[in-house]
């Protein structure tokens, strides 16, 4: 016998427990999949709640958007189970992803849903909350997917993984106070991730805002405005006199290579000239690619051409390529075009079908760009680079707040059910 903080704790087959509690099968302690009653009958029109596997909200756990459908339409061939029965997802990924619920507000106490669910339902030794915060452990589901029978992508939990699985099982008063501290934690959680959710979102932000600062700015309005055909070489040619042997390590960015958050070459890659002579697009050393093709353009595939070999490059056919002149830097003409709005504006003018629709280097030659001086461009841009370093800093800082915060449920819930809650 083991005391930690004057409990009394004894070992089991599972791990040390409180010595008032019991291991048991969940088989012990739940029905599984439960034959609906042979008296059962309901009105073909009576309204009944189903919950399809999209309904179940992998993250919270809840029923996020149950449906209320007539009673013939799930009279038969879905799965039938009563108010607070657990519903288990068998099926990969959604059983590894979370998607795990009790039963609530069903109308008539009785609800139909997807197939893909074990239904379980708890005797009067165990409490629904607790067979829920259970099998929603990590470790425990890690353990199911060992058990997964069928083929590849349709693979499932057999019920015996269920009806088999020890659990630790408390006095009923013990399981309702372990639960509602349970429930209480996992609410602060919930609010915490929520805050970090709008905190990032508002990181996210501001790029964009630093940019419609400068371009929006006083200032802006007395600089110099010309199209950006005026000030760039649209889609130009590769040189007449080119010659390039075909083995020669190449630089090539395809659309996928491109990171549309920070606007970078993330995975440049390096292939034989051979590859790319034909049926590509050329570009140079400091070009500006932009993504023409929806739904990349809007979503920032658009990204300045650096560190090309020997200063040339190639790519997908789905991006215009713009040569700044002496009189704007790649940077000005980069940080321009990432503009939401700019980018927004641009769907205005897509040509072609839906799914594949374009931006027209006319869109492209014909906008307006203010260009104040070099010198001017070259302290803005400096002055941006510094706020992006900081904005990255900070959003890194709250991802690393959310990781904390995602891995806080595992272990709260170790603790639960090693009665140290």
């Amino acid at each position: 016998m083991t005391k930690i903080n004057h409990i009394k704790y004894k070992q089991t087959e599972i791990s040390l427990i409180p010595e008032d509690w019991r291991v048991v099968k969940l088989g012990q302690v739940c029905e599984i999949n439960p034959r609906r009653p042979k008296n059962f009958i309901r009105s073909h029109d009576a309204p009944t709640t189903f919950v399809p596997m999209a309904a179940v909200d992998e993250k919270t756990g809840t029923i996020a958007e149950p449906e209320i459908v007539p009673y013939s339409k799930v009279a038969k061939g879905y799965t039938y189970f009563e108010e607070n029965n657990v519903l288990f997802a068998k099926i990969t990924p959604c059983m590894q992803n979370g998607k795990h619920v009790i039963a609530r507000n069903l109308i008539d106490g009785i609800g139909f849903g997807t197939t893909e669910f074990h239904v379980l339902r708890s005797n009067n030794e165990i409490l629904p909350e607790w067979i829920y915060y259970f099998i929603r452990q990590p470790h425990f589901l890690q353990e199911a997917t060992t058990y997964f029978t069928g083929a590849v992508g349709q693979q499932r939990v057999p019920d015996s993984f269920l009806l088999n699985y020890i659990i630790p099982l408390p006095p009923i008063e013990e399981q309702k106070r372990i639960t509602t501290k349970l429930q209480e934690l996992m609410q602060e959680v919930g609010r915490a991730r929520t805050a970090c959710e709008k905190q990032l979102e508002a990181a996210k932000a501001l790029p964009a805002a630093y940019l419609q600062e400068v371009f929006e700015s006083e200032a802006a309005k007395k600089w110099e405005r010309k199209k950006i055909g005026e000030v760039c070489k649209i889609n130009s040619s590769r040189p007449k006199n080119f010659t390039r042997s075909s083995d020669s390590p190449t630089s090539f960015i395809p659309m996928a290579a491109v990171d549309e958050k920070t606007g970078t070459v993330a995975k440049p890659e390096v292939v034989p000239y051979s590859k790319v002579a034909k049926g590509y697009t050329y570009f140079e050393e400091n070009d500006v690619l932009f993504a023409k093709i929806t739904p990349c353009m809007q979503n920032g595939k658009h990204v300045i051409g650096k560190n090309l070999i020997d200063g040339i490059g190639f790519g997908t056919t789905e991006f215009h390529v713009l040569r700044p002149s002496n009189e704007a830097l790649s940077e000005w003409v980069w940080c321009f075009i990432r503009q939401p709005y700019f980018l927004n504006e641009a769907t205005a003018y897509f040509t072609g079908a839906v799914g594949q629709q374009r931006v027209p280097d006319s869109f492209l030659s014909d906008y307006v760009i203010p260009v104040p001086s070099i010198e001017v461009q070259k302290n803005i841009i400096d002055e941006l680079k510094e706020k992006m370093v900081q904005v990255e800093n900070l959003q890194s800082a709250i991802r690393n707040q959310q990781s904390a915060l995602n891995a806080l449920p595992q272990s709260i819930l170790r603790k639960a059910f090693r009665g140290e809650l």
